[in-house]
Parts: C-alpha cells; structure tokens; sequence
C-alpha cells in the first residue's frame, strides 16, 4: 500500500481522517491522484471512503485531473455500493466532459442510486447531478423536473430543500 493510502486508514466511517491533508498533497504533487483514486476500489472501507472524499475534492478544482479516468469513473467505481463512495461518485459525474452516451448511462447509474440508497446524501447529490445535466440539455428538464417533485413528495427535509433549489434554478433556465 502506497504511503499516501496508508494516511487515510484508520478511525471510522464518521471521520473524513486525514483526507483534507491527502487532498493538499495531491494538489502539491498530481502524480498522486491516480493513487487515491485507486484507493476507491480498496477492499478497506474507510480507504474507499477517505480516497472518495479527497479525490473528489481535487477534481472540484481541478476536473481536468480526473477526466483520463472517466471511463473507470463510470464502469468501475460507480459500481462500489458504500453510499461514501457513491455521493462523492455522483458528485464527480458532473466534473466530467462526456458525450452523449455517456451521459446517458450516467443518467442511468445516478435513477439506479436514487432507486436503491437509503442515503439521503447519495439520493441529494444524485439529484443534483441530474439537475446539472439537465441544465445543459433542454430536452432532459421535463423528466428530470418530474423526478425531482416525485422526491420530493416523499422526501427528507435535505432532498425537498434541494429540490425546490433546483427546479427554480431549471425554471429560470428556459
């Protein structure tokens, strides 16, 4: 295990350890990314949290950082089913240049997330990658709008909040 791995085990899923830390490094030294991002398809738990966390946090900055790795993104990791790794995995689909295929399994993966997850969090950024594309592509508003109330009739305080902030923010789009 690589030394920059080893910063980020330990402790539990409660804590984000020394990620901010690892995040630092990465930004000093981009060689390292790929590491973390490997780090997603740990076998530890809190490894495949912490690396979600601070690869994610890298590529809010830096997209360009994680585009050679889309492919992964999408075939791989979005497969992980620890909702520490799927909330950071929706959040990264909307740092990343796609075509339209791609963008069509993303839709598909994040339904799958909102469908299946018990997480508020992973439901929330999920909705809000979609509402992301949709901002991008007309087309899409009408069946990501009418997800977005479906939510939220059932939804948490955190998912209708989110969703009121969104459909504004598509209405005002057109």
């Amino acid at each position: 295990m690589s030394q920059v791995l080893k910063k980020l085990k330990g402790g539990d899923l409660r804590s984000i350890g020394k990620s901010d830390e690892v995040v630092q490094e990465i930004l000093d030294n981009p060689s390292l990314f790929s590491e973390v991002f490997e780090g997603m398809l740990s076998n530890d738990p809190i490894i495949k949290m912490r690396s979600a966390d601070a690869v994610e946090k890298v590529s809010a900055k830096h997209p360009e950082y994680l585009q050679p790795f889309k492919t992964k993104l999408i075939n791989e990791i979005s497969k992980v089913k620890q909702q520490e790794v799927q909330w950071h995995a929706a959040q990264m689909f909307s740092y990343i240049k796609i075509d339209k295929t791609e963008r069509n399994k993303i839709i598909n993966i994040l339904l799958s997330y909102i469908k299946t997850t018990d997480s508020n969090i992973v439901k929330v950024f999920s909705m809000q990658t979609l509402a992301d594309f949709a901002e991008k592509d007309q087309q899409l508003q009408p069946q990501i709008v009418k997800l977005i109330r479906q939510m939220m009739e059932q939804g948490t305080p955190s998912i209708v909040s989110r969703g009121k902030k969104l459909i504004n923010r598509l209405k005002r789009e057109k």
